[in-house]
């Protein structure tokens, strides 16, 4: 039986912060790590929950971080977003005080606190929280976690029920130490990951009352829990085994460990559900792709976001592929590709490059060291190598020869090529756009096609070619090629001249 969803009234995300050590002019919840903003992944860890209201707190770039939290909630089909803002007051109680401020007045029920920069925190884990806190009817119930190095890290204290009594913060376990002697706060192993679930009627009451008065000089949320208990309140936790769940990125390399732990875990859901990865370490696949059973990624693939890519299809070795949709059975070797679509048992590659607007047809060709953009290739037609292919539409089973172009750009505007379909086109053929090209036309090795070519017609402009005899003997004396010229028998032209006249 699948589990029943259970659905806070509210969730309120923290985002105000600035996050001086990622030493950025991005503010710290805008960098990416899986195809999504580190706010993106708690925006949508928290839609998961379906809350009657979702609230995101700001400060730092106010004005640009609100654009992106409602950029990203509505990717995520977030309705109903509220931005709340954080005054000159700090601290997380503070912040939590502005965003119920932002609910409404007579708002009951569960209000779940998050953070904008734990992007590993699953829906899940969420969902056991909120479970678990009105199963029990808990005041407070927080998510914790167990660290091999604390440091940083508000520790449980518990009671000898074993239920949490309140949450020392890391400094003030330290001053409290430095003061008595006492390091048993320090010793604490298991933290507070800053992840709540609240009664909606204890934050009215509670939050107006927080003090500032400790180490950081900040309105600690945590008081909360002591204040709850001392109304008679229940104060209990969920715990989670995975503690990269209630990892922040607050710096480059914890950004960078979260994105490849967060790489790992994606990848480790598709190989489950059926696709093969030849190589995790050099293979990178964002959340928002989607992923057909039998696919296979070969190493130093990447994969950015909305791509999808069928059953059966072959992605790499060293291809990147940014929104762009391969078809069942498609082949795809060392390529870039953005916004592109490639049909059904299509080949593209190697070193080949695919620009917004392609679209390669079923069992379509796309070669070696070829550009497109903007090209819709019929099905079974074939690019096959060192070419360029943009403004255009070539029809069914046509096959471009080696070297062509369209020259589409006149210098202001860009003009569109028309080539038809059982079209066969000779190497080195520059199409002069505008310009279009019947059904089964050909086109000779070198042509320049400046007019439309009738269907069925042969387009030919190049000039009768002229031998210049002895040319190189006369005018490359004492080089390599004059001397390899001669020992095959050539003269120079003024030699061949006088053996005439004899």
């Amino acid at each position: 039986m699948p589990q029943t969803v259970v659905r806070p009234s509210a969730v309120i995300v923290l985002a105000a912060g600035q996050g001086t050590r990622m030493k950025s002019a991005t503010p710290k919840i805008m960098h990416a790590i899986g195809g999504r903003s580190l706010v993106g992944h708690a925006l949508a860890a928290a839609q998961s929950l379906a809350p009657e209201h979702l609230v995101a707190v700001v400060r730092h770039e106010r004005d640009r971080v609100a654009a992106h939290i409602e950029e990203a909630a509505a990717d995520l089909g977030v309705m109903g977003l509220a931005i709340a803002d954080q005054d000159e007051v700090p601290g997380t109680g503070r912040a939590v005080e502005l965003g119920l401020a932002a609910l409404p007045g007579d708002l009951e029920g569960t209000v779940v606190v998050t953070y904008g920069d734990v992007p590993l925190l699953t829906p899940e884990t969420l969902q056991r929280l909120v479970a678990a806190h009105e199963a029990d009817g808990n005041a407070v119930t927080v998510l914790t976690a167990t660290l091999a190095d604390a440091t940083g890290y508000g520790r449980i204290v518990r009671d000898a029920d074993g239920l949490v009594e309140r949450i020392m913060e890391h400094k003030d376990a330290l001053a409290h130490a430095e003061a008595t002697g006492d390091s048993s706060y320090v010793e604490i192993a298991e933290v507070n990951s800053g992840i709540y679930a609240f009664d909606a009627a204890l934050l009215r009451r509670t939050l107006p009352q927080l003090s500032t008065e400790n180490v950081q000089g900040e309105k600690y949320l945590t008081d909360v829990l002591g204040m709850a208990r001392a109304e008679g309140g229940r104060v209990a936790s969920v715990g989670t085994d995975d503690v990269w769940e209630v990892e922040g990125a607050n710096d480059r390399r914890q950004l960078s460990d979260l994105g490849r732990q967060l790489n790992e875990r994606v990848l480790r859901r598709w190989m489950k559900d059926g696709v093969t990865v030849v190589d995790p370490s050099s293979t990178w696949v964002d959340v928002t792709v989607e992923l057909a059973a039998d696919v296979t990624l070969k190493p130093g693939t990447q994969l950015h976001g909305s791509t999808t890519v069928a059953t059966g299809a072959v992605v790499g070795p060293d291809s990147t592929l940014v929104d762009t949709r391969v078809g069942e059975r498609a082949t795809v070797k060392r390529t870039d590709a953005a916004e592109a679509v490639i049909g059904d048992d299509a080949t593209v590659g190697p070193f080949t490059y695919l620009r917004p607007g392609t679209v390669l047809g079923e069992e379509g060709k796309i070669g070696a060291f070829y550009e497109t953009k903007k090209v819709t290739i019929g099905r079974g037609a074939k690019l096959s190598h060192l070419g360029y292919a943009g403004d255009a539409e070539i029809g069914e089973y046509t096959n471009i020869g080696c070297g062509n172009i369209t020259a589409n750009y006149d210098g202001v505007n860009k003009h569109r090529t028309v080539i038809g379909s059982h079209v066969r086109t000779g190497s080195n053929t520059v199409f002069i756009a505008p310009v279009t090209v019947g059904d089964g036309a050909y086109t000779g090795a070198a042509a320049t096609v400046r007019q439309d070519v009738p269907a069925g017609a042969l387009a030919l402009n190049a000039v009768d070619q002229r031998n210049v005899a002895g040319w190189v003997v006369s005018r490359r004396v004492g080089t390599a090629s004059a001397e390899a010229a001669q020992a095959a028998g050539a003269v120079g032209r003024g030699e061949a001249t006088e053996a005439a006249q004899d």
